[in-house]
């Protein structure tokens, strides 16, 4: 399947998702959210997918919305919050609800929701010339694409509230600080290399257990503790009856390492 706006190559369990409108920054419009909510549903399908790493062409990740799509289309600027939002949040959270983890690599300017969605991942690696941009309030707008969420869970609420209603823009070094970014490497060669070896790594691994683990940690401070433990509880079970787990096991008692096929 093809997409306008991104890129999506299936290859040894890695599946890499590019943004290509290199030109004009990767912004996000009605075009992206549907092309991200087609993708999400695509990878959803897929049995063979045990990583999922997400990057961009040209010199931004992305400068989030689409401000020179928004200016002639003011007036009709809140149904169209509703409709791209519904595309691009049901993308987020089925990209969120995979059993396959998400790896991105962030270069250049990343903004607006291009920011909320970088801290959807599961990890997040950026050049050290990466940018990070609020960008939000300084428009008038509020946040979208799971900030509130995503933000909160890496930084807290202080860090989140000041980013966003302050309209802050952090270099990579503030935004690990911060909890933002996971690494920060040293040029985009080295991001980029850096990013598909963790990708691989990731890949390598026991993939439906690793789904369980991804779920529960979306819900913990969700729910009270004992409706966590007995989710943890669930999950432990579901993980025993896997291939892996049985390879895991054995491999531990044999002294050799595991070869996990995901299943």
């Amino acid at each position: 399947m093809s997409y306008e706006t991104m890129r999506l190559d299936v290859q040894g369990g890695i599946a890499a998702l590019t943004f290509t409108k290199a030109e004009t920054g990767n912004p996000i419009n009605g075009t992206f959210c549907r092309d991200l909510y087609d993708v999400a549903v695509d990878l959803s399908e897929r049995c063979n997918v045990r990583a999922v790493l997400i990057r961009a062409e040209g010199r931004a990740f992305g400068y989030g919305g689409d401000i020179a799509g928004f200016l002639p289309r003011l007036d009709e600027l809140p149904r169209l919050m509703k409709q791209w939002t519904g595309d691009f949040h049901t993308g987020i959270l089925r990209l969120q609800r995979l059993d396959a983890p998400i790896v991105v690599a962030v270069h250049g300017v990343c903004a607006g929701g291009m920011v909320a969605l970088a801290a959807g991942a599961d990890f997040v690696l950026a050049s050290d010339r990466a940018r990070f941009v609020s960008a939000y309030s300084g428009i008038g707008l509020a946040c979208d694409g799971g900030a509130s969420l995503s933000l909160v869970h890496r930084m807290g609420r202080s860090h989140t509230r000041r980013f966003l209603i302050l309209n802050e823009t952090w270099d990579a070094a503030a935004a690990a600080e911060a909890g933002l970014v996971d690494e920060v490497l040293e040029g985009d060669e080295a991001l980029a290399a850096r990013a598909q070896e963790l990708a691989h790594r990731i890949a390598a691994g026991p993939t439906r257990a690793i789904g369980e683990i991804r779920r529960l940690l979306r819900l913990s401070g969700e729910v009270p503790a004992e409706a966590q433990m007995e989710a943890e509880a669930q999950a432990m079970a579901r993980a025993a009856a896997t291939a892996d787990a049985r390879e895991g096991i054995t491999a531990f008692a044999q002294k050799r390492q595991p070869v996990f096929t995901g299943k």
